[in-house]
C-alpha cells in the first residue's frame, strides 16, 4: 500500500502547477499577473504591448550608446544609425502582426551586427548560433545572461513566462525572450564584437557583461518596462 501511495502522490501535487500559480509562488505579488491576464487574451492588446517593448528596446539602445564612454571610444555612435532607428520605429508603429514585428526586429539586429563588425574590423561576420568562437560565441553567452535577467524579472513579479506577447506561443519560456530583447542589442551585441576583437576569454567577456548590466541598470529597466506593460490597461503606467 505504501508503494501505491508514493506512486499516486506526485501527480496530485503536480495538479496545482498551472501556469500562473505554483506552490512555491504564493508570496509573490498578484497585481502584475492579474494586469497581464486582463490584456493577454486580446490579440490587439498583445500586439500593442509587443510594439511598446520594441520601441523601448530601441530607445534603450540609443540611451546606452549615447551615454557609454567606452563604446564611444570604440566608435559606436547612434547618430550614424539615425536613419535605421527612425525607419524601424516607423515600421513598428505600422506593424500589423507579431510576425511582422519579429521581422522588423531581426532586420535591425542584422544592421547592428554589420555596424559592430565594421567598427571592430570584423568585416564579413555571419551570425551563426552555437558557433563556439569569436563574436558568435560571445553573443550566445551574453544572450543567455540576458535571459537570466528576463527570467528573474518575471519570477519576482509573479508573471508566468509562457504568456509571451511576441515570440513563439508554443514555447513555455517565450516571454523570457521578449523581456531579454529589451537589453540584448544595447548591452550584449557591441561588447561581443569588442571582446572578440580583443581576443578576450569567456570569463573576461562575462565580467564585462555583468559590469555593463550594473552600470546601465539593465534589471531596473526590465522591471520598469514589464511593470508598466502589466498595468498599462488597468491604471496609469508607473
Amino acid at each position: 500500500m505504501s508503494v501505491l501511495v508514493e506512486v499516486v502522490r506526485p501527480p496530485l501535487l503536480m495538479a496545482t502547477e498551472i501556469e500562473w500559480f505554483t506552490p512555491q509562488s504564493e508570496y509573490r505579488p498578484t497585481e502584475y499577473i492579474q494586469g497581464w491576464m486582463q490584456f493577454w487574451f486580446d490579440e490587439a492588446k498583445r500586439l500593442d504591448t509587443a510594439k511598446r517593448f520594441q520601441i523601448a528596446r530601441i530607445t534603450f539602445i540609443q540611451k546606452v550608446w549615447t551615454k557609454d564612454r567606452e563604446l564611444k571610444l570604440e566608435g559606436f555612435n547612434v547618430i550614424e544609425l539615425k536613419n535605421e532607428f527612425d525607419k524601424s520605429l516607423e515600421n513598428i508603429v505600422n506593424a500589423y502582426s507579431t510576425g511582422k514585428l519579429l521581422q522588423i526586429e531581426a532586420d535591425l539586429t542584422k544592421k547592428l551586427y554589420k555596424y559592430a563588425a565594421k567598427k571592430t574590423n570584423q568585416l564579413g561576420f555571419i551570425r551563426e548560433h552555437s558557433k563556439a568562437e569569436g563574436a558568435n560565441a560571445f553573443l550566445d553567452h551574453g544572450n543567455y545572461l540576458a535571459y537570466g535577467l528576463g527570467a528573474t524579472t518575471l519570477w519576482v513579479l509573479g508573471i508566468g513566462h509562457g504568456f509571451a506577447v511576441m515570440h513563439g506561443k508554443t514555447r513555455r519560456g517565450a516571454l523570457v525572450f521578449d523581456v531579454a530583447d529589451l537589453v540584448k542589442d544595447a548591452l550584449i551585441l557591441p561588447w561581443a564584437f569588442i571582446c572578440a576583437k580583443e581576443k578576450q576569454s569567456e570569463k573576461e567577456f562575462r565580467s564585462q557583461c555583468l559590469q555593463t548590466f550594473v552600470e546601465h541598470k539593465a534589471l531596473d529597466f526590465m522591471f520598469s518596462e514589464v511593470q508598466n506593460a502589466s498595468l498599462y490597461y488597468t491604471k496609469s503606467p508607473l
